[in-house]
C-alpha cells in the first residue's frame, strides 16, 4: 500500500513536517508494509519557507532589513540548493505582527523590508523567487518593495515620493531605470490566497485596510491612492491591475509586483503543491491523507486540502482530510475529490487541550482510516 501524507500546518500546534511525521505513525501502525510518502504543505501563507526547505533543501539566509514603519528588523529568506531560488515570507519583514508594539500607522507603513530580503536573494543569484503574501502590515501597493529593488516613484516635480500608500496619491511617473539587470532577468511569482482586486469596495484598502487601523477616512484615502497608482501602471506599461483577482493581497502588493515586474500570481496551495512534488508523488498512490486545524465550506477556496483533493481526483486516488475540528456542509470540498474529512477529538476537550494532544490525536485517527482502505 502506498500512502501519501500531505497536511498544511495545525496553527499553534503542529508545523506541516511534524503533521506529516504524526499521520505516517498512525498509517504504519494500520499497515507495516506502507510506502508512505511524506510532503509537508502549505497555502503560501505561515509554513511556506518551511515547506519550500523541506522540497528542496537549502538554507535559511537571516539578514538585517526594516519594518513597516522603517525600524530596523532581523529577517529571514529561504535560498534552494542550487541558489537559483528563493522564497520570501512577506510577513518576516512587513507583517503586522511586527507592529504590535506601536500605534499603528496604516498610510504610511511600507513593504520597504521585504524588498530588502528579494534584493539580497537575487544578489546571491536567485533567478526564481517566490513572493509568499500574508499577514502584512502594509497597504502600498508594493511600492516599497519595488523601491528596495531600484524602482522610483516620482510626483509631478520629480520628486521620490516618501514611503506609504497615501503618498501614492501624488504619483505622476515610475522610473524603473534603476533597476539592476539580475532583477530584471528573474522571474518573480506570488503566492497569495485571496481573490480581492486591487481597488474598489471589494479590494485591498476597503477589505484588508480595517485591519490594519485604517480608519474609514483612511481606507477611502488609500483606496484613492493606489487608484492613481493602477492608473499610471495602465497608462504608462498597459497593465490593468485594477480589477485583476488577487491584486489587491497583502495591501496591493501583488499588484504592484504584477504591474512593475511583470510578476506572475498564483493561488498559493496549487502553486506550494507544485513546489514540493506533490503531483509526481501521488501518482500511483492508494491514498492521500490531507489536512489542517479546521475543515469547512470555506476551506474549498484555495485551501491545502482542496488543492490537495483536487489533485487526488485527478489521479483516481481517494482524499481523506484530518482536522481539529470538521464543520459542513463540504459539498464543495466532495465536488473537487475529498473522499472524507474527519475530526481528530476523541471526545469532549477544549482547543488548548486538543492543540497539546493533537500530534497522537492525529496519528489514532490516521491508523483508523488506514483500516479501512489497507487490503
Amino acid at each position: 500500500m502506498r500512502v501519501v501524507v500531505a497536511p498544511d500546518s495545525f496553527k499553534g500546534s503542529l508545523p506541516a513536517a511534524r503533521a506529516c511525521e504524526a499521520i505516517a505513525a498512525g498509517v504504519r501502525r494500520a499497515a507495516p508494509g506502507a510506502e508512505v510518502a511524506a510532503v509537508p504543505m502549505a497555502d503560501g501563507g505561515e509554513g511556506t519557507l518551511d515547506c519550500f526547505l523541506a522540497a528542496r533543501g537549502g538554507e535559511v539566509v537571516e539578514i538585517a532589513a526594516t519594518d513597516p514603519l522603517g525600524r530596523p528588523v532581523k529577517a529571514r529568506y529561504a535560498l534552494s540548493g542550487d541558489g537559483r531560488s528563493a522564497v520570501v515570507e512577506l510577513a518576516a519583514a512587513s507583517g503586522l505582527t511586527l507592529v504590535e508594539d506601536v500605534p499603528r500607522d496604516p498610510v504610511n507603513a511600507a513593504t520597504t523590508g521585504t524588498g530588502e530580503l528579494v534584493a539580497d536573494a537575487v544578489r546571491r543569484g536567485a533567478r526564481e523567487v517566490l513572493v509568499a503574501v500574508g499577514g502584512s502590515a502594509t497597504t502600498d501597493g508594493g511600492s516599497g518593495l519595488l523601491r528596495a529593488l531600484g524602482v522610483r516613484f516620482l510626483d509631478a516635480r520629480g520628486e521620490d515620493l516618501p514611503p506609504g500608500g497615501a503618498a501614492l496619491a501624488r504619483l505622476a511617473r515610475i522610473d524603473d531605470s534603476g533597476v539592476p539587470p539580475e532583477v530584471r532577468a528573474a522571474r518573480f511569482r506570488v503566492a497569495c490566497d485571496v481573490t480581492s482586486p486591487l481597488v474598489g469596495p471589494e479590494g485591498a484598502a476597503a477589505v484588508f485596510g480595517p485591519q490594519k487601523g485604517a480608519s474609514p477616512g483612511q481606507v477611502r484615502e488609500l483606496d484613492a491612492a493606489l487608484t492613481v497608482f493602477a492608473d499610471v501602471l495602465a497608462r504608462d506599461r498597459g497593465v490593468r491591475v485594477h480589477d485583476l483577482p488577487g491584486a489587491g493581497a497583502a495591501g496591493g502588493t501583488c499588484g504592484g509586483l504584477v504591474g512593475v515586474l511583470g510578476a506572475e500570481p498564483s493561488p498559493g496551495a496549487p502553486l506550494m503543491a507544485e513546489i514540493t512534488g506533490l503531483p509526481a508523488a501521488l501518482d500511483g498512490a492508494d491514498l492521500v491523507i490531507t489536512g489542517e486545524g479546521r475543515v469547512d465550506g470555506q476551506s474549498a477556496a484555495g485551501k491545502v486540502v482542496s488543492a490537495v483533493a483536487a489533485l487526488a481526483r485527478e489521479r483516481g486516488v481517494p482524499a481523506v482530510a484530518l482536522a481539529g475540528g470538521v464543520e459542513g456542509p463540504l459539498d464543495e470540498l466532495h465536488a473537487l475529490g475529498l473522499t472524507a474529512a474527519f475530526g481528530i477529538a476523541d471526545g469532549p476537550r477544549d482547543l488548548d487541550g486538543l492543540k497539546e494532544r493533537a500530534a497522537p490525536l492525529l496519528a489514532a485517527t490516521a491508523e483508523q482510516v488506514v483500516r479501512l482502505f489497507a487490503r
